[in-house]
């Protein structure tokens, strides 16, 4: 079985890109055990706590994130670099346990997935 891993790029507002990328890595759980999911540059914000998307009046999914071990999803990754450049510690407290790691050791980590699917 190929290993699958989905990026997250964008920003959870002002997109359908993470809600999209999150139905598809669910829906994909089933069929894969082998999925990363990886946070970098705006896509650190997915996984951002306490958002509060009902005051632009969006719709709130971001705390979906927090069903990844269910699904049996354990190898999450964020972009330590992309978080510093986003004034966020790399210590917070994320919705979804992550793997922080420097910009070369995230590079190299997706090297090993054989489809990279990028929201």
């Amino acid at each position: 079985m190929k290993r699958v891993a989905f990026v997250f790029t964008s920003a959870p507002h002002g997109s359908s890109a993470g809600r999209e990328g999150l139905d598809a890595l669910l829906a994909t759980s089933a069929l894969s055990e082998d999925i990363g999911v990886f946070f970098i540059g705006d896509g650190v914000f997915q996984i951002l706590p306490d958002q509060r998307p009902d005051k632009i009046l969006s719709r709130d999914y971001i705390a979906t994130f927090r069903v990844l071990p269910l699904y049996d999803i354990e190898q999450c990754y964020l972009c330590a670099e992309s978080a510093h450049e986003r004034g966020l510690a790399e210590n917070s407290a994320w919705v979804v346990d992550v793997e922080v790691l420097a910009a070369e050791a995230l590079r190299e980590k997706l090297h090993q997935f054989d489809v990279v699917l990028t929201f």
